[in-house]
């Protein structure tokens, strides 16, 4: 298939795992942010053709894995209110909070409902006038455009029983948790090609010159991730810390300008808390402005409180390059994708679902499916 049986190419890819053995003198360990990336290296096995001595991590790359508890239980909460229907993506139903999750509330009565897209639920909410609709958003900033067009339609149209309820995350301020962590040992990212399609690149820059880092956006099939990785490693090589585009068939450096004004208009930048690594700050997007009395938190004065037990499950660790999940006790043990204990394995982009499916034999590059 044109423009993606060439980025599977096993010879075109074998030359760049050449070139990156040919360029490395010495240890590098590198992050990619994007669950998609993570399931694209363990599936071709792209960390295998890479020299002892580069090493990748999984980063916080997975938007309903660090979706935090206190939300699930919100949206649980929500839906087992009489007259409310909570429609969600299907990746969120079976998400663990402190109290179940969004499968067992339906289970007990709660109108839950799996929709493809958020403007689903405001025709539910037109549909159904005397019911209220809430849409459960989640996402990075890939997803915010047309979830906050859903908003705005709503707005516009006066579909006043339709709310949403904002989980929606910002990528860079979990890079700069991670960098900022006393014990991090990244020393450079690969950026998720999706989320910079949205917001470019401009926005990485201050982070690369403030911790001398390089960031190289990145696109999803093998001989991307190859080529993402062979020039952080000539970067890292050189004394380099910049922000390179590998991604630029989708990329360029401000992004889709009008969805950043639609996103500026439609939602604030505030805190947020993520599950495995607590409260970041400017990190995550809720309704402003004349759009606010569609945010369910209002609408509904929810609390939203993290008051999660302890665990000992150690995806916040994954989510931060610390571990890989193979090194969690209850990986593969305790924890499978029919039994999942945390957000990493219950998600299909999650790194605990990714090794777990693809660990076991790699399909070579190029091999398809």
């Amino acid at each position: 298939m044109k423009f993606i049986d060439e980025y599977r190419d096993a010879n075109a890819a074998r030359a760049v795992a050449d070139a990156i053995r040919a360029t490395v003198t010495r240890p590098w360990t590198l992050m990619e942010v994007c669950g998609g990336q993570t399931h694209a290296i363990l599936r071709y096995g792209i960390d295998q053709l890479l020299p002892a001595e580069l090493e990748i991590v999984h980063g916080p790359g997975c938007p309903v894995c660090v979706t935090p508890p206190e939300m699930i239980d919100a949206a649980i909460e929500l839906s087992l209110q009489s007259g409310v229907i909570l429609c969600s993506f299907g990746d969120m139903l079976r998400v663990p909070g402190n109290r179940g999750d969004l499968f067992q509330a339906k289970a007990k009565g709660a109108d839950v409902r799996m929709v493809y897209s958020p403007l689903e639920a405001v025709k539910l909410a037109q549909s159904n006038p005397d019911r209220e609709v809430v849409f459960f958003a989640v996402g990075f900033e890939t997803t915010a455009p047309a979830n906050g067009m859903t908003v705005y339609q709503a707005a516009r149209q006066n579909v006043t029983n339709f709310s949403m309820l904002s989980s929606h995350v910002l990528v860079p301020p979990a890079m700069e948790a991670v960098l900022s962590s006393p014990d991090n040992r990244v020393q450079a990212f690969l950026a998720a090609g999706h989320v910079c399609t949205i917001m470019g690149y401009d926005l990485y820059e201050p982070m690369a010159r403030q911790y001398r880092v390089p960031i190289v956006v990145t696109g999803f099939e093998p001989l991307d991730i190859l080529q993402g990785v062979l020039m952080c490693v000539r970067q890292l090589e050189s004394g380099r810390a910049e922000v390179e585009n590998q991604y630029s068939r989708s990329v360029n450096r401000s992004g889709n300008l009008p969805a950043r004004e639609l996103m500026k208009k439609v939602f604030r930048v505030v805190s947020r808390n993520w599950r495995g690594m607590g409260e970041l700050p400017q990190s995550g997007l809720a309704l402003a402005g004349e759009y606010a009395p569609f945010d369910a938190v209002k609408k509904f004065s929810l609390k939203l409180a993290d008051d999660s037990p302890p665990t000992r499950c150690r995806s916040g660790e994954v989510l931060q390059g610390k571990i890989k999940p193979p090194e969690c006790p209850l990986f593969g043990a305790e924890c499978t994708p029919d039994h999942p204990l945390g957000a990493t394995m219950v998600s299909s982009e999650g790194a605990c679902a990714a090794y777990y499916r693809y660990r076991g034999g790699a399909i070579p590059v190029g091999s398809g499916d």
